[in-house]
């Protein structure tokens, strides 16, 4: 049974690497090629690599673990994510892919930053590099645990011994794969894997769902309403105010990932934007409905068969050994593989170009060639990622946790940031500095108080987004108010 899994995973990573070595061959001799594909991406790639590098292992395994455990109430997640995620198309994707060639051609959104508030230029670049690289770390750290939980349910004493669990060595070979593929091809690379593995996302979250419900040995839909949760199907059973407030904010986050909005940047036209939002919504939209039908359907599949699941977050990996074709099996866990590579990939990249663009050019070789500038990233997608396998060793890491700070300390950081420096003229580079540092100050504050689980007074606590998200931008406005001069034009 498992051989048949272990050939389409092959196949998978096979895919992969050529895809890379494909790319290598067409973008990688410059920075711009190497970080942004030549700003010449199609819509369609530019959409699937978003929304492929936007949801991650979380897609598959965070999110139908909420549903299978708490119920439909988990699903206010997803629509604050497509909420967050249209807005973010219509107001920032337009005005980033023009302001950022504008204003000296910026490969990085900290050199938009820099560009953008030549007063604080330095300050901005190190600030909001150091935030990219920390945050990042952490991120990616979570697409690993997804890999290691994929290969510790499904190849459990198949992995041949190599001194290690095989939760380490899923980890290890998840961030092999996406190193060989990162490094050699760059930003077009990523995309175009992206994309491929967008599409085999999406048809995985349609098949699955469907066949749990309806095929043969399933008959999920009978036993929804058997589930012993308490209002199970209700959108607001148990629903406190603080509870609808921190799962609607994760849309928030949407407007300060530097691993998403990079892709605006990457746009051939300013047009084109339009086409790329209304394919990257569809497929938002069909990829978040089939997530939550797994994780509905799947806890009435649980319980129907009297199974015992330890982990929530591994329903779709139980449901993929249990009820497929070892083959198909082996197609459904790519599909995993690629939500948690895509990311992993796009936040290595966009590691990588802060740490080359941000600090060795700017510190220690400002007239570093082309091609050195390129070898330089190729070494910074190494360390990034060995730092993220060191996070991820615990084995006691939640996947949903680990996304949830590290999206909350990008939103916080860069959101407002973003927004204002696109939409507001009068605002400052004091400001600028000031709103990236107090977000993410108050969102790893509010973290290592525990009030994102417990706050004082309540019964319950507050997703962190929320604060530092206020915070930013109040600190953006009052000190640009109080610094302003003569207000700097802007092109949006």
């Amino acid at each position: 049974m498992q051989t048949g899994t272990l050939v389409s995973l092959a196949l998978y990573f096979v895919l992969m690497i050529a895809i890379g070595l494909w790319a290598w061959k067409r973008s990688t001799d410059t920075s711009e090629g190497y970080l942004l594909a030549g700003r010449n991406l199609h819509p369609a790639v530019a959409a699937l690599s978003a929304g492929a590098s936007d949801m991650s292992g979380w897609l598959l395994l965070g999110l139908p673990g909420a549903l299978y455990a708490s119920g439909l109430v988990e699903a206010w997640i997803g629509i604050g994510l497509f909420v967050g995620a249209l807005v973010n198309w219509i107001v920032v994707a337009p005005r980033l892919r023009e302001q950022t060639e504008s204003y000296g051609n910026a490969l990085t959104i900290p050199e938009f930053l820099a560009n953008r508030f030549p007063e604080k230029a330095v300050a901005l670049r190190v600030a909001s590099a150091l935030i990219v690289v920390v945050f990042f770390a952490v991120y990616t750290a979570a697409g690993l645990v997804g890999g290691g939980l994929l290969f510790e349910t499904s190849f459990a004493g198949v992995l041949p011994d190599a001194g290690m669990s095989d939760y380490m060595m899923g980890i290890w070979i998840t961030a092999l794969v996406v190193l060989a593929y990162t490094m050699v091809g760059g930003f077009l690379a990523v995309s175009l894997t992206d994309f491929v593995q967008g599409c085999i996302m999406v048809v995985a979250l349609v098949l699955m769902p469907l066949v749990v419900m309806f095929g043969a040995g399933g008959e999920a839909g009978g036993s929804l309403t058997e589930v012993p949760v308490e209002g199970f199907l209700s959108l607001t059973q148990g629903l406190t105010v603080l509870g609808f407030i921190s799962a609607v904010t994760w849309g928030f986050g949407y407007f300060g990932q530097p691993h998403i909005i990079v892709r605006f940047m990457a746009i051939d036209t300013v047009e084109k934007v339009r086409t790329a939002r209304n394919i990257g919504m569809t497929w938002m939209g069909v990829a978040l409905l089939g997530s939550i039908g797994i994780g509905i359907a799947g806890r009435a599949y649980v319980e129907r068969n009297g199974l015992a699941i330890d982990n929530p977050e591994t329903i779709f990996i139980v449901l993929a050994n249990l009820l497929f074709h070892p083959v198909i099996t082996g197609f459904l866990l790519a599909a995993l593989l690629a939500a948690i590579m895509s990311t992993i990939s796009s936040q290595l990249l966009v590691a990588s170009s802060s740490l080359t663009e941000d600090f060795y050019k700017l510190f220690f070789r400002k007239q570093a060639s082309e091609r050195e500038s390129v070898n330089v990233g190729r070494i910074c997608v190494a360390l990034v990622a060995l730092a993220a396998i060191v996070i991820a060793s615990d084995p006691e890491s939640q996947v949903l946790g680990l996304v949830s700070n590290a999206w909350a300390g990008f939103g916080a950081a860069f959101g407002p940031l973003i927004i204002l420096s696109l939409t507001w003229d009068r605002m400052t580079g004091a400001g600028a500095l000031a709103g990236l540092v107090t977000g993410a100050g108050v969102v790893m504050a509010w973290i290592a108080l525990g009030w994102n689980a417990a706050l004082p007074g309540f019964d319950g606590g507050l997703y962190e987004i929320v604060p530092g998200f206020l915070a930013a931008w109040l600190a953006i406005v009052v000190v640009s108010k109080a610094t302003a001069g003569k207000p700097v034009a802007s092109t949006a």
